[in-house]
């Protein structure tokens, strides 16, 4: 089989199950195939809906390339909103809650070459994979990974606190992508109830851990501006902004230790 014979038929296995845009797609994982087996191997696993983060094992984000796997988020690409509000100002030591991959804090750190960083997650298979992230990246001797649940096990005071948290509702599962749903870990999406329960648990124990001047910025669904911005008054930080992705749609809050 030539080249165009087997991107012609992955694009029409693709097509088939309805992913988007299969010709594109097809041709990315040929450039990714070792031989013809694996092209088809890809494609198959494409096809069952696996995002294609995971099919390849790697997501551009940023400005480098993150390992991805099943065990966290697919980094995408409204959350570099987050790091570019995040790199705004200088900080020596940055807390990420629920580092998943650990795109953003590597990210971060990978910007500001001064900069020390925690990764914190409750997952021993994410804590793995970032600190994987960290020693390709270069980042390493400057980023420390640790289990805790939100600020369960986390000590000391930071100069900013980036965070990207479960944020959609128990009743909103259903609708999501067959990618997103059924591939993507469910802990790292979804609160199992109204999407703001991390908010409450992030705004309530970020000013303890924050030192005076200190930022707090969270990821937002686009419904949740309002309610994530009164947390953080309510938990007595001020100047407090929404930043809007490519898109128009909410996506980072932002507010300042006093």
């Amino acid at each position: 089989m030539t080249e165009a014979e087997a991107l012609r038929a992955g694009a029409a296995t693709l097509a088939r199950a309805d992913v988007p845009d299969p010709l594109r797609e097809a041709r990315i994982l040929w450039r990714a195939a070792s031989d013809q087996v694996d092209f088809f191997a890809k494609i198959a696993e494409r096809a069952r809906r696996m995002p294609l983060s995971q099919v390849l094992g790697y997501r551009d984000f940023y400005k480098q390339r993150f390992i991805v796997t099943g065990d966290v988020l697919d980094p995408r690409p409204d959350t570099e909103v987050l790091v570019e509000v995040a790199l705004e100002q200088p900080a020596e030591r940055v807390l990420d809650l629920g580092t998943g991959s650990g795109c953003i804090l590597l990210s971060i750190l990978d910007q500001q070459e001064m900069a020390e960083g925690v990764g914190a997650d409750i997952s021993a298979a994410a804590l793995d994979l970032a600190a994987r992230n960290a020693d390709r990246i270069g980042v390493s001797a400057r980023a420390t990974f640790i289990s805790s649940h939100w600020f369960d096990a986390v000590d000391g005071q930071y100069d900013l606190i980036v965070s990207n948290p479960p944020y959609i509702a128990a009743d909103e599962m259903d609708d999501l992508q067959p990618e997103v749903r059924l591939f993507e870990p469910r802990i790292a999406l979804t609160d199992e109830s109204d999407g703001l329960t991390a908010y409450r648990k992030i705004t309530a124990g970020a000013p303890d851990h924050l030192r005076p001047g200190g930022r707090l910025i969270v990821e937002i669904g686009p419904t949740q501006a309002q309610a994530v911005s009164e947390m953080m008054e309510n938990a007595g930080l001020a100047q407090i902004r929404v930043i809007s992705d490519l898109d128009g749609r909410d996506r980072v809050v932002i507010g300042h230790k006093p």
